[in-house]
């Protein structure tokens, strides 16, 4: 079985770090990513908004170095989490990330840079090179 996600997105919040009651430390992620794609005569996005878990020294790192706006990549596996609530049964999907790579340079206040996740846009139109 193969299970791995690689995603590109921006921080919708800043990072949470907590620590276990061992002293593990776990940061909590959420980042929306947008795909664009044809839709008839137009382009359309769909944004979706992931929950991602950095576990250890990395976690820490994220924590320390991300805050709310920025570009990262993660590349991990996706996790169903199941709990119980009220007598109803809950689930939610999260990736739990083996690698954080921080993309684009960190943003002074009232710059305006580019960040290296809008430079990945789709082109608008697939060439016979392309594999899809």
């Amino acid at each position: 079985m193969f299970n791995k996600v690689i995603l590109i997105g921006n921080l919708t919040k800043d990072p949470e770090l907590r620590y276990t009651p061992q002293g593990t430390p776990v940061c909590t992620l959420r980042i929306a990513s947008t795909t664009r794609f044809k839709s008839g005569d137009s382009m359309k996005d769909e944004t979706l908004f992931i929950n991602v878990v950095v576990w250890g020294k990395q976690g820490e790192t994220a924590a320390q170095h991300l805050s709310k706006g920025r570009s990262v990549l993660v590349e991990g596996r996706l996790q169903e989490r199941r709990w119980e609530s009220d007598g109803q049964q809950k689930s939610r999907f999260e990736v739990v990330a083996q690698g954080v790579r921080f993309l684009g340079g960190r943003k002074e206040e009232g710059s305006h840079d580019r960040s290296a996740a809008e430079d990945l846009t789709p082109p608008d139109e697939t060439t016979d090179l392309e594999p899809f």
